[in-house]
């Protein structure tokens, strides 16, 4: 008898010490996750409206990655510079080079590290449904806006190109009367949507392609002697509250699978 209750109590020691193992992993285990949570960064990031498709699709591999979330603001690329000439506390700013040189040169950012992301070339868009106009020639787009009951486009870089492209070949002064200037892509792209058949918006290629599920449609890119390209550029803001993670985060954006992913979305080197 004394031996029977000699082995269950050995055999009671020896599944404690078990289950105390067992405890002690998943403690473990517990804390490892509590020290990832707590070493993850959020990033705040400010960008030109134009690079929205690379960089969400950028932002969430980079999650995927390393658990670090980059939140995304967009703007037109002036928007930009003011908010962090005036010192609003962010990681990342990407924007045109003669905003980030300029705020280069007032130290808001840091020279070091800035990254060229690429350029993104101006489209046509209508509404969907609406008839296709020939763009093919500066001749055939410059019929097409005669033809247009509006011609709508942004107050952004690209809209300030397309009105000095609409001045070089010689339709501005016709068709003033029927120009539509608009705060950003996204509200040429609603106004085309909710407006008329035979009105023609201009915007970034990537705007363009971002609201295609949403009721316009991409007719073509601008006629090759009239095309214009918008760079951007990446920098890193010299107040940034995450800088290491920020210096991660633009990494990647330069590496071969983040150029790939721009490239992806319409945002050529």
């Amino acid at each position: 008898m004394i031996s029977l209750l000699s082995r269950a109590g050995m055999q009671c020691e020896v599944a404690m010490q078990k289950l105390d193992a067992a405890t002690a992993i998943t403690a473990a285990f517990a804390g490892l996750a509590l020290a990832a949570g707590a070493s993850a960064a959020e990033l705040k990031i400010l960008s030109a409206g134009a690079m929205q498709p690379g960089l969400n699709a950028a932002a969430k591999m980079f999650f995927d990655k390393t658990g670090d979330l980059a939140k995304i603001a967009y703007d037109p690329a002036t928007v930009l510079g003011k908010r962090v000439a005036a010192g609003e506390v962010a990681d990342i700013i990407v924007s045109s080079p003669a905003v980030i040189a300029e705020l280069t040169k007032t130290a808001k950012v840091l020279p070091e590290g800035q990254v060229p992301l690429g350029k993104v070339g101006v489209g046509v868009v209508v509404r969907e449904g609406a008839p296709a106009p020939d763009i093919a020639s500066t001749q055939a787009l410059k019929k097409a806006l005669l033809n247009a009951e509006a011609v709508v486009y942004n107050t952004a870089s690209s809209g300030a190109y397309v009105e000095d492209m609409l001045k070089k070949i010689g339709v501005f002064d016709e068709i003033q009367g029927k120009l539509v200037r608009l705060f950003d892509g996204n509200a040429v792209m609603r106004r085309l949507v909710e407006g008329k058949d035979k009105e023609l918006g201009f915007g970034g290629i990537t705007d363009i392609l971002l609201n295609r599920d949403k009721g316009v449609r991409l007719v073509g890119p601008l006629p090759a002697e009239t095309q214009n390209y918008t760079n951007y550029t990446a920098a890193l803001i010299a107040i940034s509250p995450n800088a290491q993670s920020a210096r991660a985060f633009m990494n990647y954006l330069a590496s071969r699978d983040g150029r790939a992913l721009f490239a992806a979305n319409g945002i050529s080197e």
